[in-house]
């Protein structure tokens, strides 16, 4: 079983030469309204990953309900590297089970660089791959692009005092759990 946020996910991420199949065969929209998404898809104005985020929406919904809807949206939301959403330690904590995470120490993560927190959490083989992947603008601490190498850890970067999301791109994330 997975959480609403990995099911989403798992959604969202289908290829675009199995969503017209997966939507005929796992929701329950009309044919022609599948026909007509299939149509759009071929246009020059087609919006990328729209019809993914519609099965998504509609497979969610039934498996999980529309709480779990909610849920996994909003976590998708938070978790998007560069979103505009306020963090909160609630919904990032939501979500822990499907993101690699660890938990240290309070006075081990305080003015701690980001290129260190990033290898010692296992976001980054080393300081080096860290230090290329934030001159080419892909190292994120809560959401918010590093533009800075020398970036420390201060006291406000700990969400709620009690957690850091650190990114690798879009993909790759380690949440961090300060005790």
């Amino acid at each position: 079983m997975l959480s609403p946020y990995k099911f989403y996910q798992h959604f969202y991420t289908v290829p675009d030469t199995d969503v017209i199949r997966f939507m005929k065969t796992l929701t329950f929209l009309s044919l022609e309204e599948i026909a007509e998404m299939e149509i759009e898809m071929g246009k020059t104005d087609y919006l990328v990953n729209s019809i993914q985020k519609r099965l998504a929406e509609e497979v969610t919904r039934f498996v999980h309900g529309e709480e779990g809807l909610e849920q996994a949206m909003k976590a998708t939301e938070v978790m998007r590297p560069g979103s505009g959403t306020k963090l909160d330690w609630k919904t990032i904590e939501q979500i822990a089970g499907d993101v690699p995470s660890c938990t240290l120490c309070h006075d081990k993560v305080m003015n701690l660089s980001l290129m260190e927190l990033s290898v010692t959490t296992g976001l980054m083989e080393s300081k080096s791959a860290a230090r290329r992947l934030l001159k080419q603008g892909g190292l994120y601490l809560n959401n918010c692009r590093i533009d800075d190498e020398g970036k420390k850890i201060e006291f406000d970067d700990i969400v709620d005092g009690k957690i850091l999301l650190l990114s690798a791109g879009k993909k790759n994330k380690v949440l961090v759990r300060v005790s």
